[in-house]
């Protein structure tokens, strides 16, 4: 993991009745912005808690937030985006997060 990496974390509280609709608006939304030159990975998380609570956690090799804003405004962002507001219980909450170190098994 690059220490100069941009990660987002994002927390979406998603209508129960629309968990099906987003699941397949988000991945499909992830598989097109997988193929963007600056992707790095994404996880997708469902709380086992709270089943309407999903996490993203985003890594992008882009140089600041406002670099990375510039180059998300594809049709395929803008169509998600539209459907959130009906999918959603409130807006999602997003987090810039300092990458401090990485570990994996060897």
């Amino acid at each position: 993991m690059a220490q100069n990496d941009l990660v987002f974390y994002v927390k979406l509280h998603v209508k129960p009745e629309c968990i099906e609709e987003w699941k397949d608006a988000v991945k499909q939304m992830i598989a097109l912005m997988s193929e963007e030159e600056t992707f790095e990975t994404c996880y997708l998380h469902q709380d086992t808690q709270d089943t309407s609570l999903f996490t993203l956690y985003e890594r992008w090799s882009e140089p600041s937030v406002d670099a990375f804003l510039k180059n998300q405004t594809k049709p395929y962002r803008k169509e998600y985006d539209a459907k959130l507001s009906n999918l959603l219980q409130r807006p999602r909450e997003t987090s810039i997060l300092q990458p401090l170190g990485e570990w994996q098994r060897q």
